[in-house]
C-alpha cells in the first residue's frame, strides 16, 4: 500500500482526489490546500480525510511515499523538486513546469533519489487516443500526411496561463504520443489577447515534423461551441477522434492517389495529364471499452514506483511538450 498525500484541490484538484481514494493501492495521508474553502468541500465529501493548510506537513513526513501535485503551473517546478528532495515520488498535473530546464531539473532531482516523476498529461491514459496510436503503430492509416485539432471552448478563462499553456498541452501531447515523441522541425504560435492584456484568449501553433508530416493546433476561450476534436490523414485512411461524441474514433476510408503520368513523352506545349485515384469506402465505428483516463493513469503512476515500469509520460516526454509550448 503507498502512502499518497495531494497538494491543491482547485479545479482538477477533486477528480484526482476521487481516483486516488477510490484506489485500492494507495491510501491518502494527507490533502493539503490554502483556501479554506476547498478545504471545508474536501472535508464535506471525506471527512476521514486529514485536510491541512501547510505543504511542510506533506514534505516531512516520513510515511508519505509520493506526492500528487494539482496546483498552478507557476508552483510546479518548485514543489516538484521539495517532494522529491524529501524522498517522495511525485505526479505532477500539466504542463510539468513553465521552462525545459525546469523540468530537466526535476528528472536529475528524481534520477539521483532513483524517484518517478511523472506529468499528468491524462489523455494518454484515454482508451481511444491508446486505440488510434495502435492503428497508427499497425500502419493501418499508412503515412502520416497531416494532424489537426481544435480543442475550444467558450471560457473556462484563465489568469495565470494563456489558451495555449492551459489547452495546447492535451494536443501536443497526443500529436507527440502518436508520432513516437519526435523533435519538430519548426514551430509557429499565433495568438491574440482580446480579454485579457499579454493573455491570449485564442492561438494556433503549426508544427513541421521530420518526413513532411504537419500538424496544427487551434485552442480558443472564445468560441460559440464545445470542440475537442481531432483529425490524422494517412495516405490509406483517415481518422477523426471526437472526445465528446458517443461514438469517438470514426475510421475512414478514404483518399486521393495519383496514379501513373500517361505518355512516354512530355510535350511542354501540350503536357500529359496526371490521372488520381480517387478512394471513398466505408466508415468504421469500432467499439471502445471505455475506462476512466484518471484511474488508469494513477495506476501507472503506483505501476511505475512498485514494479519500475517504464513511465509513458516521463521526464522525456514532460520535457519535449514544454519545448513545444516555449518555442
Amino acid at each position: 500500500m503507498i502512502n499518497i498525500a495531494q497538494i491543491g484541490v482547485g479545479y482538477w484538484g477533486p477528480n484526482l482526489l476521487r481516483n486516488l481514494i477510490k484506489n485500492k493501492r494507495c491510501a491518502v495521508s494527507k490533502v493539503a490546500e490554502l483556501s479554506k474553502e476547498r478545504r471545508d468541500y474536501v472535508l464535506g465529501l471525506y471527512p476521514a480525510v486529514n485536510v491541512i493548510d501547510n505543504v511542510n506537513q506533506v514534505f516531512e513526513d516520513p510515511d508519505i511515499d509520493a506526492v500528487v501535485i494539482a496546483t498552478p503551473v507557476a508552483t510546479h517546478y518548485e514543489l516538484s523538486v521539495r517532494a522529491l528532495k524529501a524522498g517522495k515520488h511525485v505526479l505532477v498535473e500539466k504542463p510539468m513546469a513553465r521552462t525545459a530546464s525546469e523540468v530537466e531539473s526535476i528528472g536529475k532531482a528524481a534520477e539521483d533519489r532513483n524517484l518517478v516523476a511523472m506529468v499528468g498529461h491524462t489523455f494518454l491514459y484515454n482508451s481511444a487516443v491508446r486505440y488510434v496510436k495502435k492503428l497508427i503503430d499497425e500502419k493501418q492509416i499508412g503515412d502520416i500526411r497531416y494532424i489537426y485539432s481544435q480543442r475550444l471552448n467558450l471560457g473556462r478563462i484563465r489568469t495565470d496561463v494563456d489558451a495555449l499553456w492551459n489547452l495546447a498541452p492535451h494536443d501536443i501531447s497526443i500529436i507527440q504520443y502518436w508520432l513516437g515523441n519526435p523533435t519538430p522541425l519548426s514551430v509557429a504560435v499565433h495568438g491574440v489577447d482580446y480579454i485579457q492584456d499579454g493573455i491570449n484568449d485564442v492561438v494556433f501553433m503549426n508544427i513541421l515534423y521530420p518526413g513532411k508530416v504537419i500538424a496544427n493546433i487551434h485552442v480558443s476561450w472564445l468560441d460559440p461551441q464545445k470542440v475537442r476534436q481531432m483529425t490524422i490523414v494517412g495516405s490509406k485512411k483517415m481518422v477523426i477522434y471526437d472526445d465528446i461524441a458517443d461514438n469517438k474514433i470514426a475510421i475512414i476510408d478514404k483518399g486521393i492517389d495519383p496514379k501513373a503520368v500517361l505518355g512516354e513523352n512530355m510535350d511542354f506545349d501540350n503536357p500529359s495529364p496526371v490521372a488520381f485515384s480517387h478512394r471513398s469506402g466505408d466508415i468504421l465505428l469500432p467499439k471502445i471499452d471505455f475506462k476512466e483516463p484518471l484511474e488508469v493513469e494513477i495506476d501507472h503512476f503506483i505501476d511505475c514506483i512498485q514494479n519500475g515500469t517504464e513511465c509513458l509520460t516521463g521526464i522525456e516526454h514532460a520535457k519535449k511538450v514544454v519545448e513545444i509550448l516555449s518555442l
